[in-house]
């Protein structure tokens, strides 16, 4: 278990990767890296929520990031970053960003694409090597690419 609430094989697991037959094994800092965020925010988070949260992607080893198109520099390959959904229903997306934006420690937390109102998913990272930066950013389509707009409040 990586958390309470969180399996070794939902931290790890990659449709993509299980599909193309690519490793997606943390090495023991990556995993390290996972127990803090999932202690950090997922946890805090999930207490708050009052039932399961959907984690689309967590950690992505180089070989799953490189296959999905995954930033070069993606915090998922640290073992830092988190993709969740609220896919149960007991909170909304814009709910949970809210939440985590005014309670909890972040270093970047992310509205992934959906709409002014809702996010179709939100990404959270939390670091322990530097303060982490409390960076708000709007992932957006803008003709075709993925453009990230630094938000100073949402």
């Amino acid at each position: 278990m990586i958390s309470k609430h969180i399996s070794y094989h939902e931290g790890t697991y990659s449709q993509t990767g299980v599909r193309r037959d690519l490793d997606n094994t943390p090495d023991d800092r990556q995993l390290k890296c996972m127990e803090e965020v999932a202690e950090n925010v997922f946890e805090p988070l999930r207490e708050w929520v009052g039932g399961p949260i959907k984690i689309n992607s967590f950690f992505r080893g180089e070989p799953v990031n490189t296959a999905i198109g995954g930033s070069r520099k993606s915090q998922h390959m640290k073992g830092q970053g988190i993709d969740i959904d609220d896919t149960f229903g007991h909170k909304t997306n814009a709910e949970m960003y809210h939440y985590i934006k005014d309670n909890l420690d972040f270093d970047q937390l992310i509205w992934e694409f959906g709409t002014d109102k809702n996010p179709n998913w939100l990404h959270i990272s939390w670091v322990s090597h530097r303060p982490n930066r409390k960076k708000l950013t709007v992932a957006k389509k803008v003709n075709g690419r993925t453009k990230y707009i630094n938000e100073a409040h949402k």
